[in-house]
C-alpha cells in the first residue's frame, strides 16, 4: 500500500481562542466525496444490522443482536472450528471481548459448542446453529434477493462494491497505523470523560 502524499507530520491543531479552527481547515474534493461515502457507509451499517435481525427472527430464531447473528455465520461458515482470533480477524474486530461476549451468549442459546484443542478453546456451529443459519438463508433468498435482483446489472455493480469496500478496509488500517506512528510524540490530552 502506498502512503499518503503528504509527508509532513501531523500536529496537534491549537485554534484561537473564542474560535474553533474550522474556518481554516478545507477539505479538498477527495475529502468531500469520502465524507459522502462515509455517511453511505453509516447508515447501510445501520440498515444492514436492522435487517440481519428482522431475518433471523423472521426464521424464528428470536432475541439475538446484529453482531450474535454475525459471529455465529463467522463460526459457521465452511463448518470448521474457529478460535477466537480467528472470528476476530474474519470480522476485522480488534476488541476481542465483543466477540467473546456474543460467543457467550450463543453458547448459552445452544448455537454455538465450545471445544479445548490442546489449550485452546475453539467454536463451531451446533446442529442448532447450523439450521439457524440455514433459515437465514431461506429468508435472505425469498425477500431480499428478489429484491436486490431488479437493480441494473447487479451481479456486476455487488462485485465492484465489495472489492472498492476490501480497498477501502485496507486503506483506513493503514491511516490509523501511520496516524498513530507519526503523532505518537505530540503531547496527548487525558482520556474524555465519557462517565456521569
Amino acid at each position: 500500500m502506498p502512503k499518503p502524499k503528504s509527508s509532513k507530520r501531523l500536529v496537534a491543531a491549537t485554534a484561537p481562542s473564542g474560535g474553533s479552527g474550522a474556518a481554516e481547515f478545507q477539505p479538498n474534493a477527495v475529502s468531500r466525496d469520502l465524507s459522502d461515502f462515509e455517511y453511505a457507509l453509516i447508515t447501510l451499517m445501520f440498515g444492514f444490522q436492522t435487517w440481519s435481525e428482522n431475518c433471523l427472527d423472521a426464521a424464528d430464531f428470536r432475541g439475538l443482536k446484529s453482531l450474535d447473528i454475525l459471529v455465529l455465520h463467522a463460526v459457521n461458515h465452511r463448518a470448521r472450528r474457529r478460535r477466537l482470533n480467528e472470528v476476530c480477524m474474519v470480522m476485522n474486530i480488534s476488541d476481542t471481548h465483543l466477540v467473546a461476549y456474543a460467543l457467550k451468549k450463543l453458547i448459552a442459546a445452544d448455537l454455538v459448542a465450545v471445544h479445548l484443542q490442546g489449550r485452546e478453546r475453539v467454536f463451531e456451529a451446533t446442529a442448532k446453529g447450523e439450521e439457524a443459519c440455514l433459515a437465514y438463508r431461506k429468508v435472505r433468498e425469498q425477500y431480499l434477493v428478489p429484491g436486490v435482483d431488479w437493480i441494473a446489472d447487479v451481479s456486476q455493480r455487488s462485485k465492484q462494491a465489495a472489492n472498492f469496500m476490501q480497498a477501502m478496509t485496507a486503506l483506513y488500517a493503514q491511516a490509523g497505523r501511520i496516524a498513530t506512528a507519526e503523532t505518537a510524540g505530540n503531547p496527548k490530552s487525558p482520556p474524555l470523560h465519557t462517565k456521569r
